[in-house]
């Protein structure tokens, strides 16, 4: 007898949500409802659209990653998770629990518990030490000095801050301020993190090292992460799922190498034009898949591997092909020409002719 793997549930559910911020949001969700734009509701009636229909599924131990530029709604959403922001309508599921549904104790418990959140601007108190900002967590939960101690210690070592537990935020520097933040997250030991844009505030070296980390540290304790950014290049990067947020909408969510290839969209297609396409594409986006026996090659490359080190590998040469292998084991085949047309961009529209 098979045994068959079936999809888990999506630890987050977000069902049909609806922000409008004014007066009389309720008044006004009707004709939101029905279509009216976002320049519209504001000129007609004096309402902001924050957020329209959106409906997303968030698995555990996955990274979704909620992008756009200014004012698309992205913070918004991240703050409807855990009720910093109440919402005009609309449907929270955490864990098959509805969030709009909690009393104050359950919510209470959902903030302290169960969600964790990294903001931009590290959030850390002047007045305590590194050590304890990293314990407050379990400060909170009243858990005993001596235990919650030596449960931050762990995590800033594990971040890389060991020994400097006594050191005060001012004494540290953005990137390690940052890394208090996340050490601090992971005190909590909470399933579900909210990193609203935890790296913008960073220089550009310090924040590939924490996106690095990020990496490093999801590959270990899988956590349910909610990332919210508007550089593509962190997006693309970090996401499992991704969702692109325009003017409180979404307008495209899926597997970010798909979304590369196959934008649906004008507003994708402006998005991601400039896109170093072979930094971030990977040979099994490229890749013809099944293994054709009497096919030449020239060595094997990862699943994982970006077309920029596929062709290094092949020392810019377009008459070579590789085998792809993931875990040791042959899983397709790619061609450099599969690889130089890859990195072409195509409009929206033939992207979509190309798959239906």
């Amino acid at each position: 007898m098979t045994e068959t793997t079936s999809k888990p549930e999506p630890q987050i559910k977000i069902r049909g949500l609806y922000k409008i911020f004014g007066a009389d949001p309720e008044r006004v969700l009707p004709e939101v409802q029905k279509g009216m734009s976002k320049s519209e509701v504001l000129e007609t009636t004096q309402h902001v659209v924050g957020l329209r229909a959106i409906d997303i599924d968030m698995y555990p131990g996955k990274t979704t990653v909620i992008m756009g530029l200014s004012g698309s709604g992205k913070s918004t959403l991240i703050r409807h998770l855990n009720r910093l922001i109440e919402p005009t309508t609309g449907e929270i599921l955490v864990d098959g629990q509805d969030v709009m549904k909690m009393n104050p104790a359950e919510l209470r418990e959902l903030r302290r518990t169960r969600m964790s959140m990294v903001f931009q601007k590290f959030a850390l108190l002047p007045h305590r030490s590194v050590l304890d900002n990293a314990a407050m967590p379990l400060e909170v939960r009243e858990v005993p000095e001596e235990e919650r101690h030596a449960e931050a210690q762990k995590w800033l070592a594990r971040v890389g801050l060991d020994g400097y537990g006594a050191s005060y935020p001012h004494q540290l520097s953005g990137g390690m301020q940052q890394r208090v933040g996340i050490a601090r997250a992971l005190t909590s030991n909470s399933d579900i993190m909210l990193m609203d844009e935890a790296f913008s505030a960073l220089d550009p070296l310090i924040r590939t090292d924490m996106q690095n980390l990020l990496l490093e540290l999801q590959e270990e304790l899988h956590k349910t992460i909610v990332f919210i950014t508007h550089d593509l290049d962190e997006a693309l990067k970090l996401a499992d799922h991704l969702v692109i947020l325009k003017d409180g909408e979404i307008v495209q969510q899926g597997e970010p190498q798909r979304i590369l290839m196959h934008p649906e969209d004008p507003y994708i297609v402006d998005f991601i034009s400039d896109i170093n396409r072979a930094r971030v594409l990977r040979a099994r986006t490229v890749m013809t898949e099944g293994i054709t026996p009497d096919a030449v090659v020239h060595g094997d490359v990862d699943v994982n591997d970006t077309l920029e080190s596929v062709i290094a590998r092949a020392e810019g040469r377009t008459d070579q092909a590789f085998r792809v292998v993931r875990d040791g084991q042959p899983v397709g085949h790619l061609s450099m020409t599969d690889v130089v047309l890859a990195l072409v961009p195509t409009d929206a529209s033939e992207q979509r002719q190309a798959t239906v």
